[in-house]
């Protein structure tokens, strides 16, 4: 897939301070910053708990659990979002009082995503008095139906698209309501949460319960909620940027849990520097693997471990389990790739849509697939892997310019006997289908793609934020970048692009390309770019080549150093 490197337009930043760095004021421009205040990322800024819709129910529901000392069931879900969201509401309602809490988590192999009806039946053998759904719920119509009918009350928080119906819960908190008013409609489960507790505080404190007992702080779960914020890859508003800002201020400064230490010990992570970055593509990976191939109570286990050793452990076959992960990843790559080659794509002849399915693909790795070919050849992809009594599931990844969730629910409305269940955002969908209708679906999945996809959104255009002046050029620039973050979904870091002389390349771990590269000012800089084509990398003609690159410090044995990360190469005659 040809990719173009294009600069961002220049946009208005007079209406930002004017003690920013000019650069820095650009780019904060370029990403639809319109006040100064959207860059204060006190914890003061956080929008208002009470405009949630259903919060006062949901905190009445509370407050009755805890005078009762009720028995709570947390239900989640298996990826890091749903572990962190879990993990947030263990901790924080045992720091209000709750002695009777506990939590479940589908398995993702035979139970699936939610609060399914046969999840719910083994709620009702459980017989707890509340149940409250984590980052999942809104779409659970017939499990909370037999939750309810059970005469077992159900708050659900999640922030999931809104059906059709809503489910019969005592309580709905979820930004994504067509009637909620909370404005980040981007904020993860974790987050929904984490603002379920600040009211819940606050309902507390009016009652005067703090007036014979201490005030819980909190500020102590937004490490979870940062790592859950990024992990689940939603946009970073103001709003999450504060959150996941908060997140990383305490890791940096040594307020950290045993368990997310432990994440970033075997990730070789430095905790005094770590990045939004780092969450999404070193922590969030090891703790999604546990709900990928095995359970992820393992996950949450070691966010709620308050001893570090213990959290070593446990990290230590998260870590495992991750590098099992990727051998299955790649084993499934090379599989999908050789059906693409059979297909005989070219950058003038990419279809409109992918869509594959193999009967032994692994269901907890499809996503990262999906994920994988759609940023190799920028075309919404759904992959499929076998499942139980004849019915196969599929993960979805989408582009720019088309709603996978939307897409979704219009197929089911025109073919209703073709989808059984789905659900998700506009980037990241999942879906269940019976197997014989693999090729329908197929068919009208890539006809409804192609009826909406411009020439334009097929286009794989690579952003940037234009060339550096050459006194930016520099380790102290990238520091100050790093400090303007967090950087993430819809507020992507800064990259950059420029022409440099070819000094040296080499093939490092196989499949990425380490370079030397001179830049106009005469200065030598090490470049690293990440899974290249080998079949085209070295190239020993080249001479010149343009880069897309992002700004970074390597840090070697205690020693840092200007590196550039190349987010796209391109030889240059």
């Amino acid at each position: 897939m040809k990719k173009l490197i294009v600069a961002r337009d220049h946009c208005d930043d007079s209406h930002l301070p004017n003690h920013l760095h000019p650069v820095i004021k650009q780019i904060y421009a370029s990403r639809r910053v319109n006040h100064a205040d959207e860059l204060d990322n006190s914890a003061a800024t956080l929008h208002d708990f009470k405009l949630f819709k259903d919060i006062d129910k949901a905190t009445a529901l509370l407050q009755e659990a805890l005078h009762t000392q009720s028995n709570v069931l947390i239900v989640g879900d298996f990826d890091a979002d749903g572990a962190t969201s879990t993990a947030t509401l263990m901790q924080g309602l045992a720091m209000f009082g709750f002695a009777h809490l506990d939590y479940l988590v589908p398995d993702r192999f035979s139970l699936g995503y939610g609060l399914s009806p046969a999840l719910a039946e083994q709620i009702v053998t459980m017989a707890p008095d509340l149940v409250i759904t984590v980052d999942n719920g809104i779409s659970c119509i017939a499990g909370i139906a037999i939750v309810k009918a059970a005469g077992i009350k159900v708050l659900v928080t999640d922030h999931h698209l809104q059906g059709e119906q809503l489910p019969n819960a005592d309580a709905i908190v979820n930004p994504n309501r067509h009637d909620c008013d909370f404005p980040s409609k981007s904020i993860a489960g974790v987050g929904v949460a984490f603002y379920l507790l600040i009211a819940l505080r606050s309902a507390l404190r009016d009652a005067g319960y703090f007036n014979s007992q201490p005030m819980p702080n909190l500020a102590e779960l937004l490490d979870i909620v940062a790592l859950g914020t990024v992990a689940d890859v939603v946009a970073l508003d103001a709003n999450n940027r504060t959150l996941v800002h908060q997140g990383l201020a305490r890791i940096r400064s040594g307020k950290t849990r045993p368990g997310i230490t432990a994440l970033i010990e075997v990730a070789n992570r430095n905790a005094a520097r770590l990045s939004a970055s780092d969450f999404g593509f070193s922590l969030a990976p090891r703790l999604n693997a546990a709900g990928r191939l095995d359970d992820m109570s393992l996950g949450i286990a070691c966010l709620l471990a308050t001893d570090i050793n213990q959290a070593r452990r446990i990290a230590s076959e998260l870590d495992s389990l991750n590098v099992e992960r990727r051998e299955i990843e790649q084993g499934m790559q090379v599989e999908a790739q050789a059906v693409l080659d059979k297909l005989a794509f070219s950058d003038e002849q990419t279809p409109d849509a992918i869509c594959l399915y193999q009967d032994d693909w692994h269901q907890g790795v499809i996503g990262i697939l999906a994920g994988r070919l759609k940023e190799k050849y920028h075309r919404p992809t759904v992959i499929f892997a076998g499942g139980d009594n004849g019915e196969i599931k599929g993960s979805c990844r989408s582009i720019e310019g088309l709603h996978m969730r939307d897409l979704l629910e219009r197929l089911n409305t025109l073919h209703p006997h073709l989808i059984s269940k789905f659900g998700g955002h506009a980037m990241a969908a999942g879906l269940s289908i019976n197997e014989q209708h693999f090729n329908e679906f197929k068919r009208e999945f890539e006809q409804a793609v192609s009826s909406q996809l411009s020439e334009e959104h097929k286009r794989c255009i690579i952003l940037t934020d234009g060339e550096l002046a050459d006194d930016c050029f520099s380790m102290e620039f990238a520091n100050v970048l790093k400090q303007a973050g967090p950087w993430g979904q819809q507020f992507p870091e800064p990259v950059f692009e420029h022409t440099f002389e070819l000094v040296q390349q080499r093939i490092v771990g196989e499949k990425h390309l380490k370079l030397v590269l001179k830049h106009r000012s005469g200065r030598l800089v090490d470049a690293i770019a990440f899974g290249v084509d080998v079949r085209a990398w070295p190239d020993t003609e080249a001479r010149f080549v343009k880069l897309a690159y992002q700004l970074d410090i390597n840090e070697f044995r205690g020693k840092f150093s200007l590196q550039l990360i190349a987010r796209e190469l391109q030889k240059v005659s």
